[in-house]
């Protein structure tokens, strides 16, 4: 395996990143509960299959997992890879993947009835997030070494590589991600040097862009994307609550329930459950519940790719 030529940022090595949570569970439960008419859904794993036993037999049918040498095909000089972003670069490259498809990372749940309607419009994109400035904040080299600003630059790196202004970018929010195969293969085209790049770190780098981030500029670019600028979703970041009093994030996970939420992200599910010992039970009831569940062992770098959007 290669080194890094550099230290690693902080972003890149946080053991929660590989630890076996059983998010996967929560969030596969979700898209039954919340949206059943999702067809096909894809698991992408390096090697590790995870046991989904506790799901019902009706949502297993759906899964298909595909392995990253898959998606890699070609490029597979560049595995094993441990780097979200390498993975979800190739995600559109599944083989069999339908032309509309939604993104879920597993830490991503569904709180709430989710429409075909509220994801694509037709073959349009609906985007979750917000327009923001970038161009002063990023400049600070105290950012560059500050975990909760990671994401921030992979916006910014993706909306530049359109030829998008610093002072004025769309950040994706923390949301299920619909996307269009046939933009993300045109973009391979047009901007292969920056694919390869993106998927030669086998940890995360500042210096990577956000695919999702430029599918989404790429749509907006060609007036083909429905922003969704009302926020129905909640976001749990990483270290959320600590040396604060618990009640407080209680009082946050207790929003996920309400119907006016329609995603859940819980960007680190220990370090929550240092705040709120009994996290999983909010987040089981934010979802809607499970018809039969047990703690199971599930392997790392699962990306689940839900298809097959009703016409």
């Amino acid at each position: 395996m290669e080194q890094a030529e550099v230290p690693l940022h902080e972003n890149a090595t946080n053991p929660h990143r590989w630890a076996c949570n059983d998010e996967i569970l929560y969030c596969l439960q979700s898209i039954e509960n919340h949206a059943p008419w999702v067809g096909q859904i894809w698991i992408v794993v390096d090697e590790e299959t995870p046991d989904l036993q506790a799901l019902s037999a009706k949502l297993r049918a759906k899964v298909k997992f595909v392995f990253h040498r898959e998606i890699f095909a070609g490029f597979t000089h560049f595995l094993p890879t441990f780097n979200s972003l390498a993975i979800e670069t190739m995600l559109w490259r599944i083989p069999g993947l339908s032309e509309r498809f939604m993104y879920f990372n597993d830490d991503v749940f569904l709180s709430a009835p989710l429409k075909p309607t509220d994801v694509f419009q037709g073959l349009t994109p609906v985007l979750r997030g917000q327009w923001v400035d970038y161009g002063a904040s990023l400049q600070n080299p105290l950012m560059r070494r500050d975990p909760a600003k990671f994401n921030h630059y992979m916006q910014r790196n993706a909306a530049r590589i359109l030829g998008f202004d610093d002072s004025r970018l769309f950040a994706a929010a923390h949301v299920v991600h619909p996307m269009r195969r046939s933009v993300m293969a045109r973009l391979f085209d047009r901007h292969k040097g920056a694919f390869v790049d993106n998927i030669r770190h086998r940890f995360r780098d500042l210096s990577q862009f956000l695919p999702q981030g430029l599918h989404n500029h790429a749509s907006i670019a060609a007036q083909d994307a429905v922003l969704m600028l009302t926020k129905d979703h909640l976001h749990i970041k990483s270290g959320q609550g600590r040396d604060r009093c618990p009640t407080e994030t209680v009082s946050l996970l207790g929003k996920a329930s309400k119907s006016a939420f329609k995603f859940l992200c819980v960007n680190d599910l220990p370090q929550l459950e240092l705040v709120v010992p009994e996290a999983r039970e909010w987040i089981g009831l934010a979802i809607g519940g499970f018809v039969e569940h047990q703690t199971l062992h599930i392997g790392p770098q699962r990306r689940l790719v839900p298809e097959s959007l009703p016409a």
